[in-house]
């Protein structure tokens, strides 16, 4: 037995030096520090842009970008290598016919369409109406649009598709873009560079300084507008011939109609336009596009309540405590007994308190999965915050999240199989446990997904997950995310099991009755964890669904280290509560009193849906954006609920150990 736990000793060390060598292995390329991914460009070098999906804040099914009757590069269409977390997203990385030379500023011919058939104006005018933008890459930077809003100007990545007039039951395509790229010179210094765009890793010495000296692109506009041209004098010229400069159009009439049997002309001029702004800076502008101090004073605000109401739940409770085991330590052996027998009270539940709960296996099951996620969770949001997850690295953080997640497959197994061994006082059943924590979790999100997945295929979208991705996911579960689950199951088998301070009678004590039912007690503690998290949620909710950055990890990682405190206080008082008036049965309570939260995450989603995505349209938006929310607040559920019952676990332990009982 020694031997198999040096074994195992060796085995785990092993695994995590590997999992941290293949995590660093393979984030690496996808870490956004500044000066790592520089890339400078001579006069006249050609740079081509880069299309990604349609996307709307309507319907939030994306689309190719290729479904639209657009110009089509020369050289065919060729897709840009995906990651992972891309697949998931719905991005669909495409190369486009817009060609730029650096500092050469020109209008540019690119095609004319054949006429517009009536599937092709059915499609535009849909697109139209559901506000689908088209979004463009160019150097790693999105296309900014500067738009005017009730008299407000905001920013906007990508720009629409086209446009209705007020009053009109016409739409125009957009047709013509005039983009604005501002650049940075760079002259080659001493020091060494790792740069490279998208080609790989690279170093540049002091030799090839002035190869290096160049022009750095640090910022991408788009000024979209319909224009009207004659498109049989249009057709006479070859893509990339040059024009003479277009003005946008004021009057409705010499814009480009979206109508049968028309042929739209597609052209774009570039203007290069030198910039202070250096490149490690250059995302600043997509990063500040909330711009709204109030929302930092609002977090800052909402956290310091929080520390102050867990502040006085916690005093008040170490007081209580405190005063309850000094007054019955104080007593001698006789006062104890008559003491026990005149109070009730925690004190007479301790044949009892420590007996298996109902659904063991599925309480194991789901704190094993909670450890799994918690442990995910915490270290991305570490390591967002160092700075090492960017939106340059496009689906990196949803990558390294489900890497984290298969590999922290063997601390649930641990800690499920160790939970059910300490509860059973036995090892018999551990690999039913482990089979169950590897795939309870996955298993929802895989059935939930798939549920969504026949809706996106059935609307012919990119956010549809390809069937060889399927493949894919399921192979990193069985192959990596189960065996280790298996490997941790093993591990806490090898383990001592947790001995309980007390033994347990063996006929339950009945548990007097209670005017109200202890559940509804355990709903609203939820209430206090959902506090700390509603505003941070807000956000998160609008970069998702309303396409904005979200990039504020270091609050997040602050409100998530608080959520951990309160939950740990919320289901601690509430336990000591439930065992104050004789009732035993606290583990599913504990575990449910932070969990709890999920329910109101559930319900702000909701409200969120009604209140703030009023223009999300249709009921296949609605199922895909409730079925995603279900996962969040699942996910939610099982994490804070494993967080409140292990520290009650461990409270409750310390309480009877701490009192003497013959």
């Amino acid at each position: 037995m020694g031997s198999w736990a040096v074994s195992g000793r060796k085995t785990s060390s092993m695994l995590w030096v590997l999992f941290l060598v293949f995590l660093f292995a393979h984030e690496c390329s996808g870490f956004y520090l500044p000066g790592s991914y520089m890339h400078t460009y001579s006069t006249g070098e050609p740079i081509y842009a880069k299309v990604n999906s349609l996307t709307s804040i309507e319907t939030e099914l994306p689309f190719s970008y290729y479904s639209l009757p657009y110009c089509k590069p020369p050289q065919g269409i060729k897709k840009s290598a995906e990651n992972l977390g891309e697949l998931l997203m719905g991005d669909q990385i495409d190369n486009s016919p817009y060609r730029f030379r650096m500092n050469v500023n020109e209008t540019i011919y690119l095609c004319t369409t054949s006429s517009l058939n009536e599937h092709e104006v059915k499609l535009l005018k849909q697109r139209t109406r559901d506000l689908y933008q088209v979004n463009m890459i160019l150097d790693n930077l999105p296309a900014m649009r500067f738009a005017t809003q009730n008299g407000v100007s905001i920013q906007w990545t990508g720009f629409p598709v086209g446009y209705t007039p007020p009053q009109s039951n016409d739409d125009y395509i957009i047709n013509h873009l005039k983009f604005r790229v501002l650049v940075h010179e760079y002259e080659g210094s001493g020091v060494e560079i790792l740069g490279t765009g998208e080609e790989g890793m690279n170093v540049i010495s002091d030799s090839d300084k002035k190869k290096a000296s160049g022009f750095e692109i640090v910022g991408f506009e788009v000024y979209p507008c319909s224009l009207k041209f004659n498109p049989d004098l249009m057709s006479k010229h070859k893509m990339y011939d040059s024009l003479t400069s277009v003005s946008c159009p004021t009057e409705i009439e010499k814009s480009q109609v979206i109508r049968e049997h028309e042929r739209v002309s597609f052209t774009y001029e570039v203007e290069f336009v030198k910039s202070n702004i250096k490149w490690p800076s250059r995302w600043d502008a997509y990063l500040k596009m909330e711009g709204a101090r109030v929302h930092w004073f609002s977090i800052l605000n909402s956290l310091m309540v929080i520390f102050f109401l867990a502040g006085i739940v916690f005093v008040i409770f170490l007081r209580t405590v405190r005063r309850d085991l000094t007054r019955y330590e104080e007593l001698d052996k006789e006062a104890q007994a008559q003491m026990n027998e005149e109070l009730s009270g925690w004190k007479l539940v301790v044949g009892d308190v420590f007996r298996e709960p109902d659904c063991s296996k599925l309480l194991c099951t789901m704190i094993g999965d909670g450890v799994q996620i918690t442990g995910m969770a915490v270290v991305t949001i570490v390591f967002a915050t160092l700075g090492f997850m960017s939106p340059a690295s496009r689906g990196m953080l949803l990558t390294g999240m489900i890497i984290l997640y298969l590999f922290l497959g063997i601390f649930a197994g641990y800690v499920g199989v160790r939970l059910w061994r300490t509860m059973k006082g036995t090892s018999e059943g551990w690999r039913s446990v482990s089979w169950s924590v590897a795939c309870f979790f996955p298993g929802i999100v895989f059935v939930i997904l798939t549920a969504l997945n026949f809706i996106l295929w059935g609307s012919k979208s990119t956010g549809a997950i390809p069937i060889s991705l399927y493949f894919i996911l399921l192979a990193l579960w069985f192959c990596i995310s189960v065996p280790l689950t298996l490997l941790g199951g093993f591990l806490g088998t090898q383990s001592e099991p947790i001995q309980y301070p007390v033994r347990t009678n063996q006929i339950p004590r009945e548990i007097p009755a209670r005017k109200y039912p202890s559940w509804l007690l355990v709903l609203g503690a939820g209430t206090l964890p959902f506090g700390t998290l509603f505003i941070e949620l807000f956000f998160i909710l609008s970069s998702i669904w309303l396409g904005r950055f979200y990039y504020v990890f270091g609050f997040l990682l602050v409100v998530l280290l608080l959520l951990v405190v309160v939950c740990a206080e919320v289901s601690v008082v509430l336990t000591y509560m439930h065992l104050c008036v004789e009732d035993w049965q606290w583990w599913w309570k504990a575990f449910f009193a932070s969990g709890s939260v999920s329910l109101y995450v559930f319900l702000y989603s909701v409200n969120y849906l009604v209140f703030d995505l009023q223009s999300l349209s249709g009921p296949v938006s609605a199922i895909l954006y409730l079925g995603y929310s279900l996962i969040m607040a699942i996910a939610i559920m099982l994490s804070t609920g494993t967080i409140g019952l292990l520290v009650s676990f461990y409270f409750v332990h310390y309480l009877f150990s701490s009192v003497k009982i013959d």
